[in-house]
Order: C-alpha cells, then structure tokens, then sequence
C-alpha cells in the first residue's frame, strides 16, 4: 500500500485489515494473539480503547482474550513527547487454522 498511490488516498483503515484477513485466511491461518501498544501524551485514550479492542476483533474474526490493546506516554520525549507525532507497535501471532 504505497503511500504515494493514489487508490489509496483517503480510504479507511479497516479495509487494510480486511485484506490482510483476506490473506491470512487464504494461507490457512488464524490470529492466535495480538498486542497492541499506543505511545502518545495526547489524547488520553482508556475511554475508548474498548472500542478499538472491539474493531480490532471484529475485523480479524477473533476473540476478546486473543487481543491487547494499551497505551503508555513517551514522558515528554523526542517527538511523540512533544505531542509532534505517535507511535503504535503492534505484535501479532499467527497459528495454522
């Protein structure tokens, strides 16, 4: 998905998760876990990280205890502390359907 390809340009995230579902299944796999960590200072996000939690499953066709989703702060360093930029790392396990 190149970001300079303009097919891309404005289109909603869920469908990028959608066809990485596509592939997984087509390849005869299933999440077995997935662990996400947000790091910004701003916004606060525990009033809705439920509902990425939710989107997450949905979208992957999983389960509640299969999927982690926190957040941290950079204590005020670099340029996610200096509420210039976020970073999101994601950990992701696959198991044979």
């Amino acid at each position: 998905f190149q970001d300079t390809d303009p097919r891309w340009k404005d289109v909603d995230s869920s469908k990028f998760m959608e066809y990485a579902y596509d592939i997984m299944t087509y390849y005869g796999y299933k999440v077995g876990n997935i662990d996400v960590t947000l790091i910004l200072e701003r916004p606060k996000v525990a009033s809705f990280k439920p509902a990425m939690k939710d989107n997450i499953i949905k979208l992957l066709h999983t389960s509640s205890g299969r999927v982690n989703v926190k957040a941290r702060t950079h204590e005020r360093v670099d340029s996610v502390g200096e509420l210039r930029s976020l970073s999101c790392h994601v950990c992701l396990t696959l198991e044979r359907a």
